[in-house]
């Protein structure tokens, strides 16, 4: 028997909450919506999504203050504003609809405007994408002036931190060193989401768009070090409960999903197949390692029985672009160390019994 064990298991609260978000999703999406994208990984999957959610009922920019009542409301009405909002403690601010509406504004708290996610500057302030709200926010006006254009990622050295704890400075995301904007940790996973569903809403439909000019995005496709950042942000910032009413109200407006909220498997389904490039061996696995997503932090602890212990050959741990970043060889007990490589995702490959076994490791 193979058992793989980590040092630091993640919580169940990743499981329960897909669980539990999954339940609350699957009463709001129309029977059949996805019938066609089942079954499929890597770009047939992208592929068979886009043609389910293209082709939605655009609508025009300057509605999406009224769309915003319904789509970005707070229990008690407030404006829920991702840049400024403080979940489980107090705002520093807090916003109406209509009465606080930009305007002009010095500094926060000033007024709420319309926040592209992904900027306009991106796909060349194009019609469509410029009013999807799937990827626009209420967000305050100042900080959505700090945050300006730059690419979202983690920050090393802070330039400017907001009141919520948001913060603009240089990059710590590998791959990456330019400036980057890092919201804070409850919205990292819905912002991750909103890209992924704008690289499959507009895939085949960005010749247009802006070409690599921020080094995140080549028009509607992310960059390597980007995905491997917005990946990490999706596994570590699950679905919330925000993120579910706020698809099924858009899905009453624009008559599309985000396929990455109601199937957040999905994300792995699509990009992991299609920037590795490990070997299409036939993996041998029970049915239950589909559910396995490892976490760890200095080290990880590889269990195999006894039985298989002679057999066992090599660990191999790649990056979400292919490269092999450690390699050796593992008994039947091994403690493999994971200090030398940065925050992330990666894919490990095991290699015993003549038998290829892959599994994904998060590393915080």
């Amino acid at each position: 028997m193979f058992q793989l064990q980590n040092s630091s298991l993640k919580k169940l609260s990743f499981f329960l909450a897909l669980f539990f978000s999954l339940e609350h999703v699957c009463a709001q999406i129309p029977t059949g919506y996805y019938n066609a994208a089942q079954g499929l990984q890597g770009l047939p999957l992208k592929l068979a999504l886009h043609q389910i959610i293209k082709n939605h009922n655009s609508v025009t920019y300057a509605s999406l203050w009224n769309h915003f009542q319904a789509t970005d409301a707070k229990p008690n009405g407030e404006v829920w504003d991702i840049y400024s909002d403080v979940p489980n403690g107090t705002p520093p601010y807090t916003f109406t609809f209509v009465s606080n509406q930009c305007g002009t504004y010095s500094v926060e708290g000033d007024c709420y405007n319309r926040e592209h996610s992904w900027p306009q500057s991106w796909f060349n302030s194009l019609s469509v994408p410029s009013s999807d709200m799937f990827h626009i926010y209420p967000t305050d006006g100042k900080v959505n002036g700090i945050r300006s254009n730059y690419p979202y990622g983690e920050v090393a050295t802070a330039s400017i931190t907001t009141l919520n704890g948001s913060m603009l400075g240089s990059s710590a995301t590998a791959g990456y060193n330019g400036t980057v904007f890092e919201p804070i940790d409850e919205y990292k996973g819905d912002l991750a989401r909103g890209y992924f569903y704008m690289c499959v809403r507009y895939y085949l439909e960005d010749s247009a768009w802006s070409n690599a000019s921020n080094q995140m995005c080549n028009k509607s496709e992310i960059e390597p070090w980007g995905l491997q950042q917005l990946l990490a942000w999706h596994h570590q910032d699950t679905v919330s409960l925000k993120e579910i009413n706020r698809n099924n109200a858009i899905y009453q407006i624009q008559n599309n999903r985000n396929p990455f909220i109601d199937n957040p498997q999905w994300a792995d389904s699509i990009w992991i197949p299609i920037l590795t490039n490990l070997s299409h061996q036939q993996v041998n696995e029970d049915a239950a390692s589909n559910l396995i997503f490892l976490q760890a932090s200095k080290e990880l602890q590889v269990s195999i029985s006894a039985s298989k212990a002679n057999t066992i050959s090599s660990l191999s741990i790649y990056n979400l672009i292919g490269s092999t970043v450690l390699q050796k060889n593992i008994s039947c007990s091994s403690l493999v160390d994971l200090t030398p490589l940065p925050q992330g995702i990666y894919v490990a490959t095991f290699q015993f019994d003549g038998k290829l076994i892959q599994r994904k490791i998060l590393i915080e």
